[in-house]
């Protein structure tokens, strides 16, 4: 459990800078005429007076700045957190107050092709995108070294601990949640982990999918082989049940319509040929009987 730190984004109404703007620009204008008239006419005070001001406004003039949108400006006096502008627009603050451009836009970040190994202990190739954005800037800021660096590393840390908790193929048991094949679960799960980990540093996880997931070279062909086998014997249970329920109703309308009385023998042969003709991969040859029924 990490513990949370105190410190939390707090909004600062820093001023509209255009009127102030206008209004140091013309006292500027005017100090530097009462500079040139006083140097021009000897007056040692107001050459003095002049100098000061002018150094005055430069220095208001240094606490200007503008703010874009979808953006925030963390302002900090000596280390000291102030608060942070999101308003956009052209602003001002104290000029000692050093400011931090930190953007609130919505990311994409996607991790490299990790190898891990899957629940089963196969080694798989997987890779995920995380969207998402800042929403606590002082947090961001404050709570880690590097806000976006801590996002890369540990959205691959949780999918590195996601993709050995499921297998990649639901091969065991029917139902069981796979990598590869309950991609809304996995990518719910992915989603609840990674904004677990990164809630600390002000992030918020808007969506995660899994970009990329296939098995290690060394193993795929292998693991094709498996699946196809897989596939196969999966689809020769739907032909077999299939077929047995298209005998027992033919044999059924035989015995309700009395088309022909056969007994437990040829009950048995028949539904052997049935079964060959149903379930073969291949078509069938038919075979002519010119003898009786028995021969």
């Amino acid at each position: 459990m990490h513990n949370k730190s105190p410190i939390r984004e707090r909004t600062l109404a820093a001023p509209s800078g255009l009127l102030l703007l206008v209004f140091l620009l013309l006292l500027l204008v005017g100090l530097v005429a009462g500079l040139i008239f006083s140097a021009k006419n000897g007056i040692p005070a107001g050459v003095i007076g002049s100098a000061l001001g002018i150094a005055f406004v430069g220095l208001l003039l240094a606490g200007f700045f503008t703010v874009q949108p979808n953006e925030g400006k963390v302002l900090q006096l000596f280390g000291e957190y102030k608060g942070t502008v999101r308003k956009p627009g052209l602003r001002w603050a104290n000029p000692f107050y050093s400011k931090q451009r930190v953007s609130v836009r919505v990311r994409n970040f996607e991790t490299g092709k990790l190898k891990v190994n899957d629940s089963s202990g196969n080694p798989i190739e997987i890779a995920a995108v995380i969207v998402w954005r800042v929403v606590d800037t002082a947090e961001a800021l404050f709570n880690v070294d590097d806000y976006q660096n801590f996002v890369s590393v540990q959205s691959e840390s949780a999918l590195r601990n996601l993709a050995t908790g499921y297998p990649y193929g639901a091969f065991k048991e029917e139902g069981e949640i796979a990598l590869s094949s309950h991609t809304a679960e996995i990518s719910v799960k992915l989603r609840d982990e990674v904004q677990e980990r990164l809630a600390e540093a002000g992030i918020e996880v808007l969506e995660t999918r899994i970009s990329h997931l296939a098995y290690s070279p060394e193993i795929a062909a292998a693991m094709l082989q498996r699946q196809q086998a897989t596939a196969v014997v999966a689809a020769r249970e739907k032909i077999v049940e299939g077929a047995v329920g298209m005998v027992e109703h033919a044999l059924a309308m035989l015995s309700d319509k009395g088309v022909v009385e056969l007994d437990e023998e040829r009950k048995a042969a028949m539904v052997s040929n049935l079964l060959v003709v149903l379930c073969s991969d291949r078509h069938t040859q038919p075979v002519v009987n010119t003898g009786t029924l028995h021969n």
